[in-house]
């Protein structure tokens, strides 16, 4: 097993939850993977409790809850039930819940707050060791109060627009998570055609990566953020993303990237 990487979050989104991939990101160093309630038709906790039980205590494992069989909710007493079943269908207390897209049910500040609060207090019970918000559309949420996070997880990369990018980074001022996670490096697949027309080894001081490599490298720093989930079911897929870790970026390319983005909207 390689030295352990937390920069390398193994996501489950779109994963088949096997007792392989999770094997071999163990090997590779992975050791965090993120999850949440509503993935694989609801079954995604009670799933890898049956296939890899015995390997989850190896995991620091987030997961996220919000979302329900009969659609979203931020009622505070539906969030602290998803908290504890949450742990008893993974047999297993996770690292960190995150509030899973607050803004698809539009709070105002009270309501998340609330919402908040019943993750601060799950947390207090020892039900999780970590809390914290993940949002795929942060405008919505911008200058809305809310408890301190231990997390923000929100989308990176090149394909995030410059309106989601401001918007995540206004939060991180005003919530000032201890921690800033991405995620959806590739908008949902690495070889969707748009990964064939733009180069982002432009970004990097030595353009040495593959393309795959420099397109995951750039998501942590658009915005900028300490690691990021990517969902694959492929072993080689996450050994090649691993390797792109050693590239550094350019920030002068990458400043002036950001200026056109501001000058284009």
């Amino acid at each position: 097993m390689r030295t352990a990487d937390r920069r390398t979050v193994l996501g489950l989104h779109r994963s088949r939850h096997r007792r392989d991939l999770l094997s071999d990101a163990l090997d590779l160093g992975v050791t965090a993977i993120d999850t949440a309630s509503n993935y694989l038709g609801h079954h995604s906790h009670r799933t890898l409790a049956t296939v890899a039980g015995d390997l989850l205590p190896k995991f620091s494992i987030s997961t996220k809850v919000g979302y329900f069989e009969d659609g979203h909710s931020l009622l505070p007493e539906r969030l602290r039930h998803a908290v504890e079943k949450t742990a008893k269908d993974l047999g297993h207390e996770p690292g960190t819940i995150l509030l899973h897209n607050p803004e698809h049910s539009a709070p105002d500040a009270e309501t998340l707050t609330h919402a908040c609060a019943a993750l601060v207090d799950a947390t207090a019970a020892g039900l999780c060791e970590h809390w914290g918000i993940s949002t795929w559309d942060p405008r919505p949420l911008v200058g809305l109060d809310a408890p301190r996070p231990d997390v923000l997880m929100v989308r990176s990369g090149l394909l995030v627009s410059n309106r989601v990018l401001d918007a995540a980074e206004a939060l991180v001022t005003w919530w000032r998570p201890a921690a800033v996670w991405g995620m959806s490096p590739f908008g949902g697949s690495a070889t969707a055609p748009v990964w064939a027309r733009v180069e982002p080894r432009t970004f990097l001081r030595v353009p040495a990566a593959t393309t795959v490599q420099a397109a995951f490298r750039v998501a942590f720093a658009l915005p900028r953020v300490d690691a990021v989930a990517v969902s694959t079911d492929d072993t080689g897929h996450l050994r090649e993303l691993l390797g792109g870790l050693a590239y550094e970026i350019d920030t002068e390319v990458l400043r002036s990237y950001r200026q056109l983005l501001r000058q284009s909207t």
